[in-house]
């Protein structure tokens, strides 16, 4: 039989482990091409030989996915497979139909045909919408574990933007290596907290090689999520965070509704800021959908270095990139904390964008007045550094999970506003983790 020919559509993560670990050796089927969305500058590249393993001895050629039919049809393509996360359900099925109008199937690889199984318990952290407070639960998960004696260590997500080569397995355990791996500020933003904790974490590639040295050292995996994807490995427990700010995404959003549904705890977040009606919504979605979760309830409390700093200051507020991007939020901690310590005026960062944080803006319309940190190369980096630094404000509140003042030059003062999981009542993740690894 002739080999089926595919096309993974992503954006360098779920799409090089879907190759990974059900296309690479399979003779069955011959990968001609992945393509690539969401994150600047990812396309035009090669998912080099030494990856892609035998069958394809020249790599993978990664296209823009706006070139997605032309592609079908110049390679004669059967299958186009959809490889990526936090996107709604009507934004997949315009993709599919485009594949299928084509003239190739669609198709979706599930947990059993992509999950792997370790030798060690995992707990996977995971959610249904990027910024729905997936670090800040897994930085509590990691905490709980640690109190209970365990060795834990974190694997992430990818986010390998750079050198493919270079990045098949990395392991973080000191901040010396986020400079070893030139990683990006999206990167550090999810490394560092880790790392700062004491908690050893591993990214990269090639998901299979990185389990089996985490479990090396590991008497727990913790799965640290990214977007709203489901696990690469196999959970033994299935920790989802919810949103109510965003009450109903849990259903709407791919793969966000495969983590509700599949959940054995839903944390519902941020029910301190949410109003209550939104709240209720999503409690009556856990009931309909996945009425045997355990439920928890908690609040993203706001803490500031210097909260009289920003009274009456006209302020630049930076938040985190993803969660203003692709996860679709128009403001976040930031914007709590200048109205809470009464900021004179959030200046909109929009006429000082330059470059490619200009185009961010163009992609991303629906942002608010405040400025993403985006930082996928140094380019990037530069042009954000030169949007701040240009905007006239009094202060910078910086809202990611990093202090950028390790990354870039501040010409202005700035403060740090930082974000922790606050359980509220029974059960807490402490009490769950501790009835599951007695």
């Amino acid at each position: 039989m002739a080999k089926s020919r595919v096309i993974i559509m992503g954006a360098a993560g779920r799409d090089f482990h879907n190759f990974n670990v059900y296309f690479r050796d399979n003779p069955a089927y011959h990968v001609v091409a992945f393509t690539a969305a969401q994150i600047p500058n990812i396309e035009g590249r090669v998912y080099p030989p030494a990856l892609a393993g035998a069958l394809y001895p020249q790599g993978i050629p990664i296209f823009p996915e706006t070139d997605l039919a032309k592609l079908i049809e110049e390679h004669q393509v059967d299958q186009v497979v959809f490889a990526y996360s936090d996107i709604s359900h009507e934004a997949v099925m315009h993709r599919a139909s485009t594949a299928l109008a084509a003239g190739a199937d669609f198709r979706l690889l599930g947990p059993r045909a992509t999950m792997l199984p370790s030798t060690k318990p995992v707990v996977a952290v995971c959610a249904i919408r990027t910024g729905a407070g997936k670090s800040q639960t897994t930085r509590a998960v990691a905490a709980e574990l640690r109190g209970m004696g365990q060795r834990v260590v974190a694997i992430r997500h990818p986010m390998p933007y750079g050198d493919l080569t270079k990045q098949i397995v990395q392991r973080y355990a000191t901040l010396d290596d986020l400079d070893k791996y030139h990683t990006t500020i999206e990167e550090r933003e999810e490394y560092e907290p880790h790392i700062v904790r004491g908690t050893i974490i591993y990214a990269g590639v090639d998901y299979e090689k990185i389990l089996r040295q985490a479990e090396a050292e590991a008497d727990v995996i913790l799965w640290d999520g990214g977007n709203n994807d489901f696990p690469f490995l196999k959970p033994d427990l299935l920790i989802v965070v919810a949103d109510p700010h965003r009450a109903g995404h849990e259903l709407t959003y791919h793969p966000g509704e495969t983590n509700f549904r599949m959940a054995d705890v839903i944390v519902v977040n941020k029910v301190d800021t949410a109003n209550a009606e939104d709240v209720n919504r999503v409690r009556a979605n856990i009931r309909r959908v996945n009425p045997t979760a355990t439920v928890v309830e908690a609040a993203s409390p706001i803490f500031v270095d210097d909260p009289v700093a920003i009274r009456g200051k006209r302020v630049l507020i930076v938040e985190d990139g993803p969660t203003l991007t692709h996860g679709e939020m128009s403001y976040g901690a930031g914007v709590i904390a200048a109205h809470k310590f009464g900021a004179r005026e959030i200046v909109d960062p929009r006429p000082y964008a330059v470059g490619s944080i200009r185009d961010t803006f163009a992609k991303y319309p629906n942002t608010g007045a405040v400025l993403p940190a985006m930082g996928y190369s140094d380019q990037q980096i530069h042009e954000l550094e030169t949007t701040i630094n240009t905007a006239p404000v009094d202060l910078v509140l910086i809202a990611t999970p990093i202090d950028l003042r390790r990354v870039i030059h501040l010409a202005h003062p700035a403060d740090r506003v930082r974000y922790e999981l606050q359980e509220i009542g029974q059960p807490t993740l402490g009490d769950i983790l501790r009835a599951k690894f007695k």
